[in-house]
Order: structure tokens, then C-alpha cells, then sequence
């Protein structure tokens, strides 16, 4: 995917903040700290235009990023960060799950998942929920390279395993740029509007 243009369009702390449906989005989804903006930094040939933190739930809205004039990038806030006051969690849940539900303009979203950990009980349920609603999911190992090559099967096997995964999900890593295209293939279908795109189920074939 060649990228001309890429730039922040708007952050949204409600349903009226969304900016018009009329381009093709891809959410990206995980739990505080999985790596979320520097996957998608990655994706764009960008340093910095999605502001990453080493402060779990610094994300405390959706992020839409214009890429091409085509499309856009969907950034989810994380969840799972404990130290989040719970009435602040209930609000981005309320404001995620509407989003994910009533987005018609949502072609997919992927999921991030800690190479280095076994999925926790919070992305099993949203894998779940996606499934339910039909959503399109993409499941994505990120931060592949800080483990070694002999075990980086065995942990995608594993998260395949604890989210009932037809294949393995797709190693990642923002810092070795392992990854890259082979996202961008599968994306591609979703931003597109092709056939396999539109009917893509959440379990990876």
C-alpha cells in the first residue's frame, strides 16, 4: 500500500463527534498498552502521527486518521487498565460498543494481542462479541520480535488456541517492521469493498 497522504481528522468522545460515514473504516482494537498506535504508525511510514505513550489508558477517545483521501484508520481507546476509574471504563465501553454496533461504514477491525501473553479474559469477550455481531476481525500478534523466533509459533498457537482461532494471528512488530505487508494484504480486501472483503469472517483462513 503505497501512502500519499495521512493525517489526524478528528477524536471523537461521542457519537455526534464521528465525522460523516462516507469512507470506508478499519478499527483497531487491544488492551491498554498492546501497542495499538505503533502498529498504525507503522502501517503509514509515520514516526509520530499517532501519539503513543507508555502510559496504559492514555487513549480516552476514538481517533480517526484520514489516509489517501480513500480511507480512514480507526484507533479504539484500550481496555483492561485497572487504575481507570470505573465510571470513566463504562463510558468508553458504551462509546466503543456504539461504534462497533452502529458504524455502517465499518468494513473490520483488528485485533491486537500481546505476542508475549496468553489473551486475557477482556479480548476473548470482544473476539466473542465481534463474532456475534458479525463483525469482520483480523487478529494480530503484536511486539513479535521481543521474542524468539523458536517460541513466536508456539505463542501464536497458543492465542489461536484461547480464542478458538481457525490459523494463527498474524506476528507483528513496530520496531522490526515484521509484519507490514502482509497486513496491508490483508486489509486491503475490507478498504476496497471486494467481495472477499465484505464477507471476511472473523476467524483468520
Amino acid at each position: 500500500m503505497k501512502i500519499r497522504t495521512a493525517e489526524f481528522l478528528t477524536g471523537a468522545a461521542s457519537p455526534r463527534q464521528f465525522p460523516p460515514p462516507v469512507l470506508p473504516e478499519v478499527a483497531f482494537a487491544g488492551k491498554s498498552n498492546v501497542g495499538k498506535s505503533s502498529l498504525i504508525n507503522l502501517l503509514l511510514n509515520r514516526k509520530n502521527l499517532v501519539k503513543t505513550s507508555s502510559t496504559p489508558g492514555k487513549t480516552q477517545q476514538i481517533n480517526f486518521f484520514l489516509i489517501n483521501d480513500a480511507f480512514r484508520l480507526v484507533d479504539l481507546p484500550g481496555y483492561g487498565y485497572a487504575k481507570v476509574p470505573r465510571e470513566q471504563k463504562e463510558q468508553w465501553a458504551t462509546l466503543v460498543t456504539g461504534y462497533l454496533r452502529r458504524r455502517e461504514c465499518l468494513r473490520g477491525v483488528v485485533l491486537l494481542l500481546d505476542t508475549r501473553h496468553d489473551p486475557t479474559e477482556l479480548d476473548a469477550q470482544l473476539a466473542g462479541w465481534l463474532a456475534e455481531a458479525g463483525v469482520p476481525m483480523l487478529p494480530v500478534a503484536t511486539k513479535a520480535d521481543q521474542v524468539s523466533r523458536n517460541k513466536l509459533a508456539v505463542h501464536q498457537q497458543r492465542i489461536a488456541e484461547v480464542l478458538e482461532l481457525d490459523a494463527p494471528p498474524l506476528p507483528c512488530s513496530a520496531k522490526s517492521k515484521l509484519g507490514r505487508n502482509e497486513l496491508w494484504s490483508r486489509l486491503r480486501p475490507w478498504l476496497e469493498g471486494t467481495s472477499e472483503g465484505k464477507s471476511m469472517s472473523h476467524k483468520v483462513s
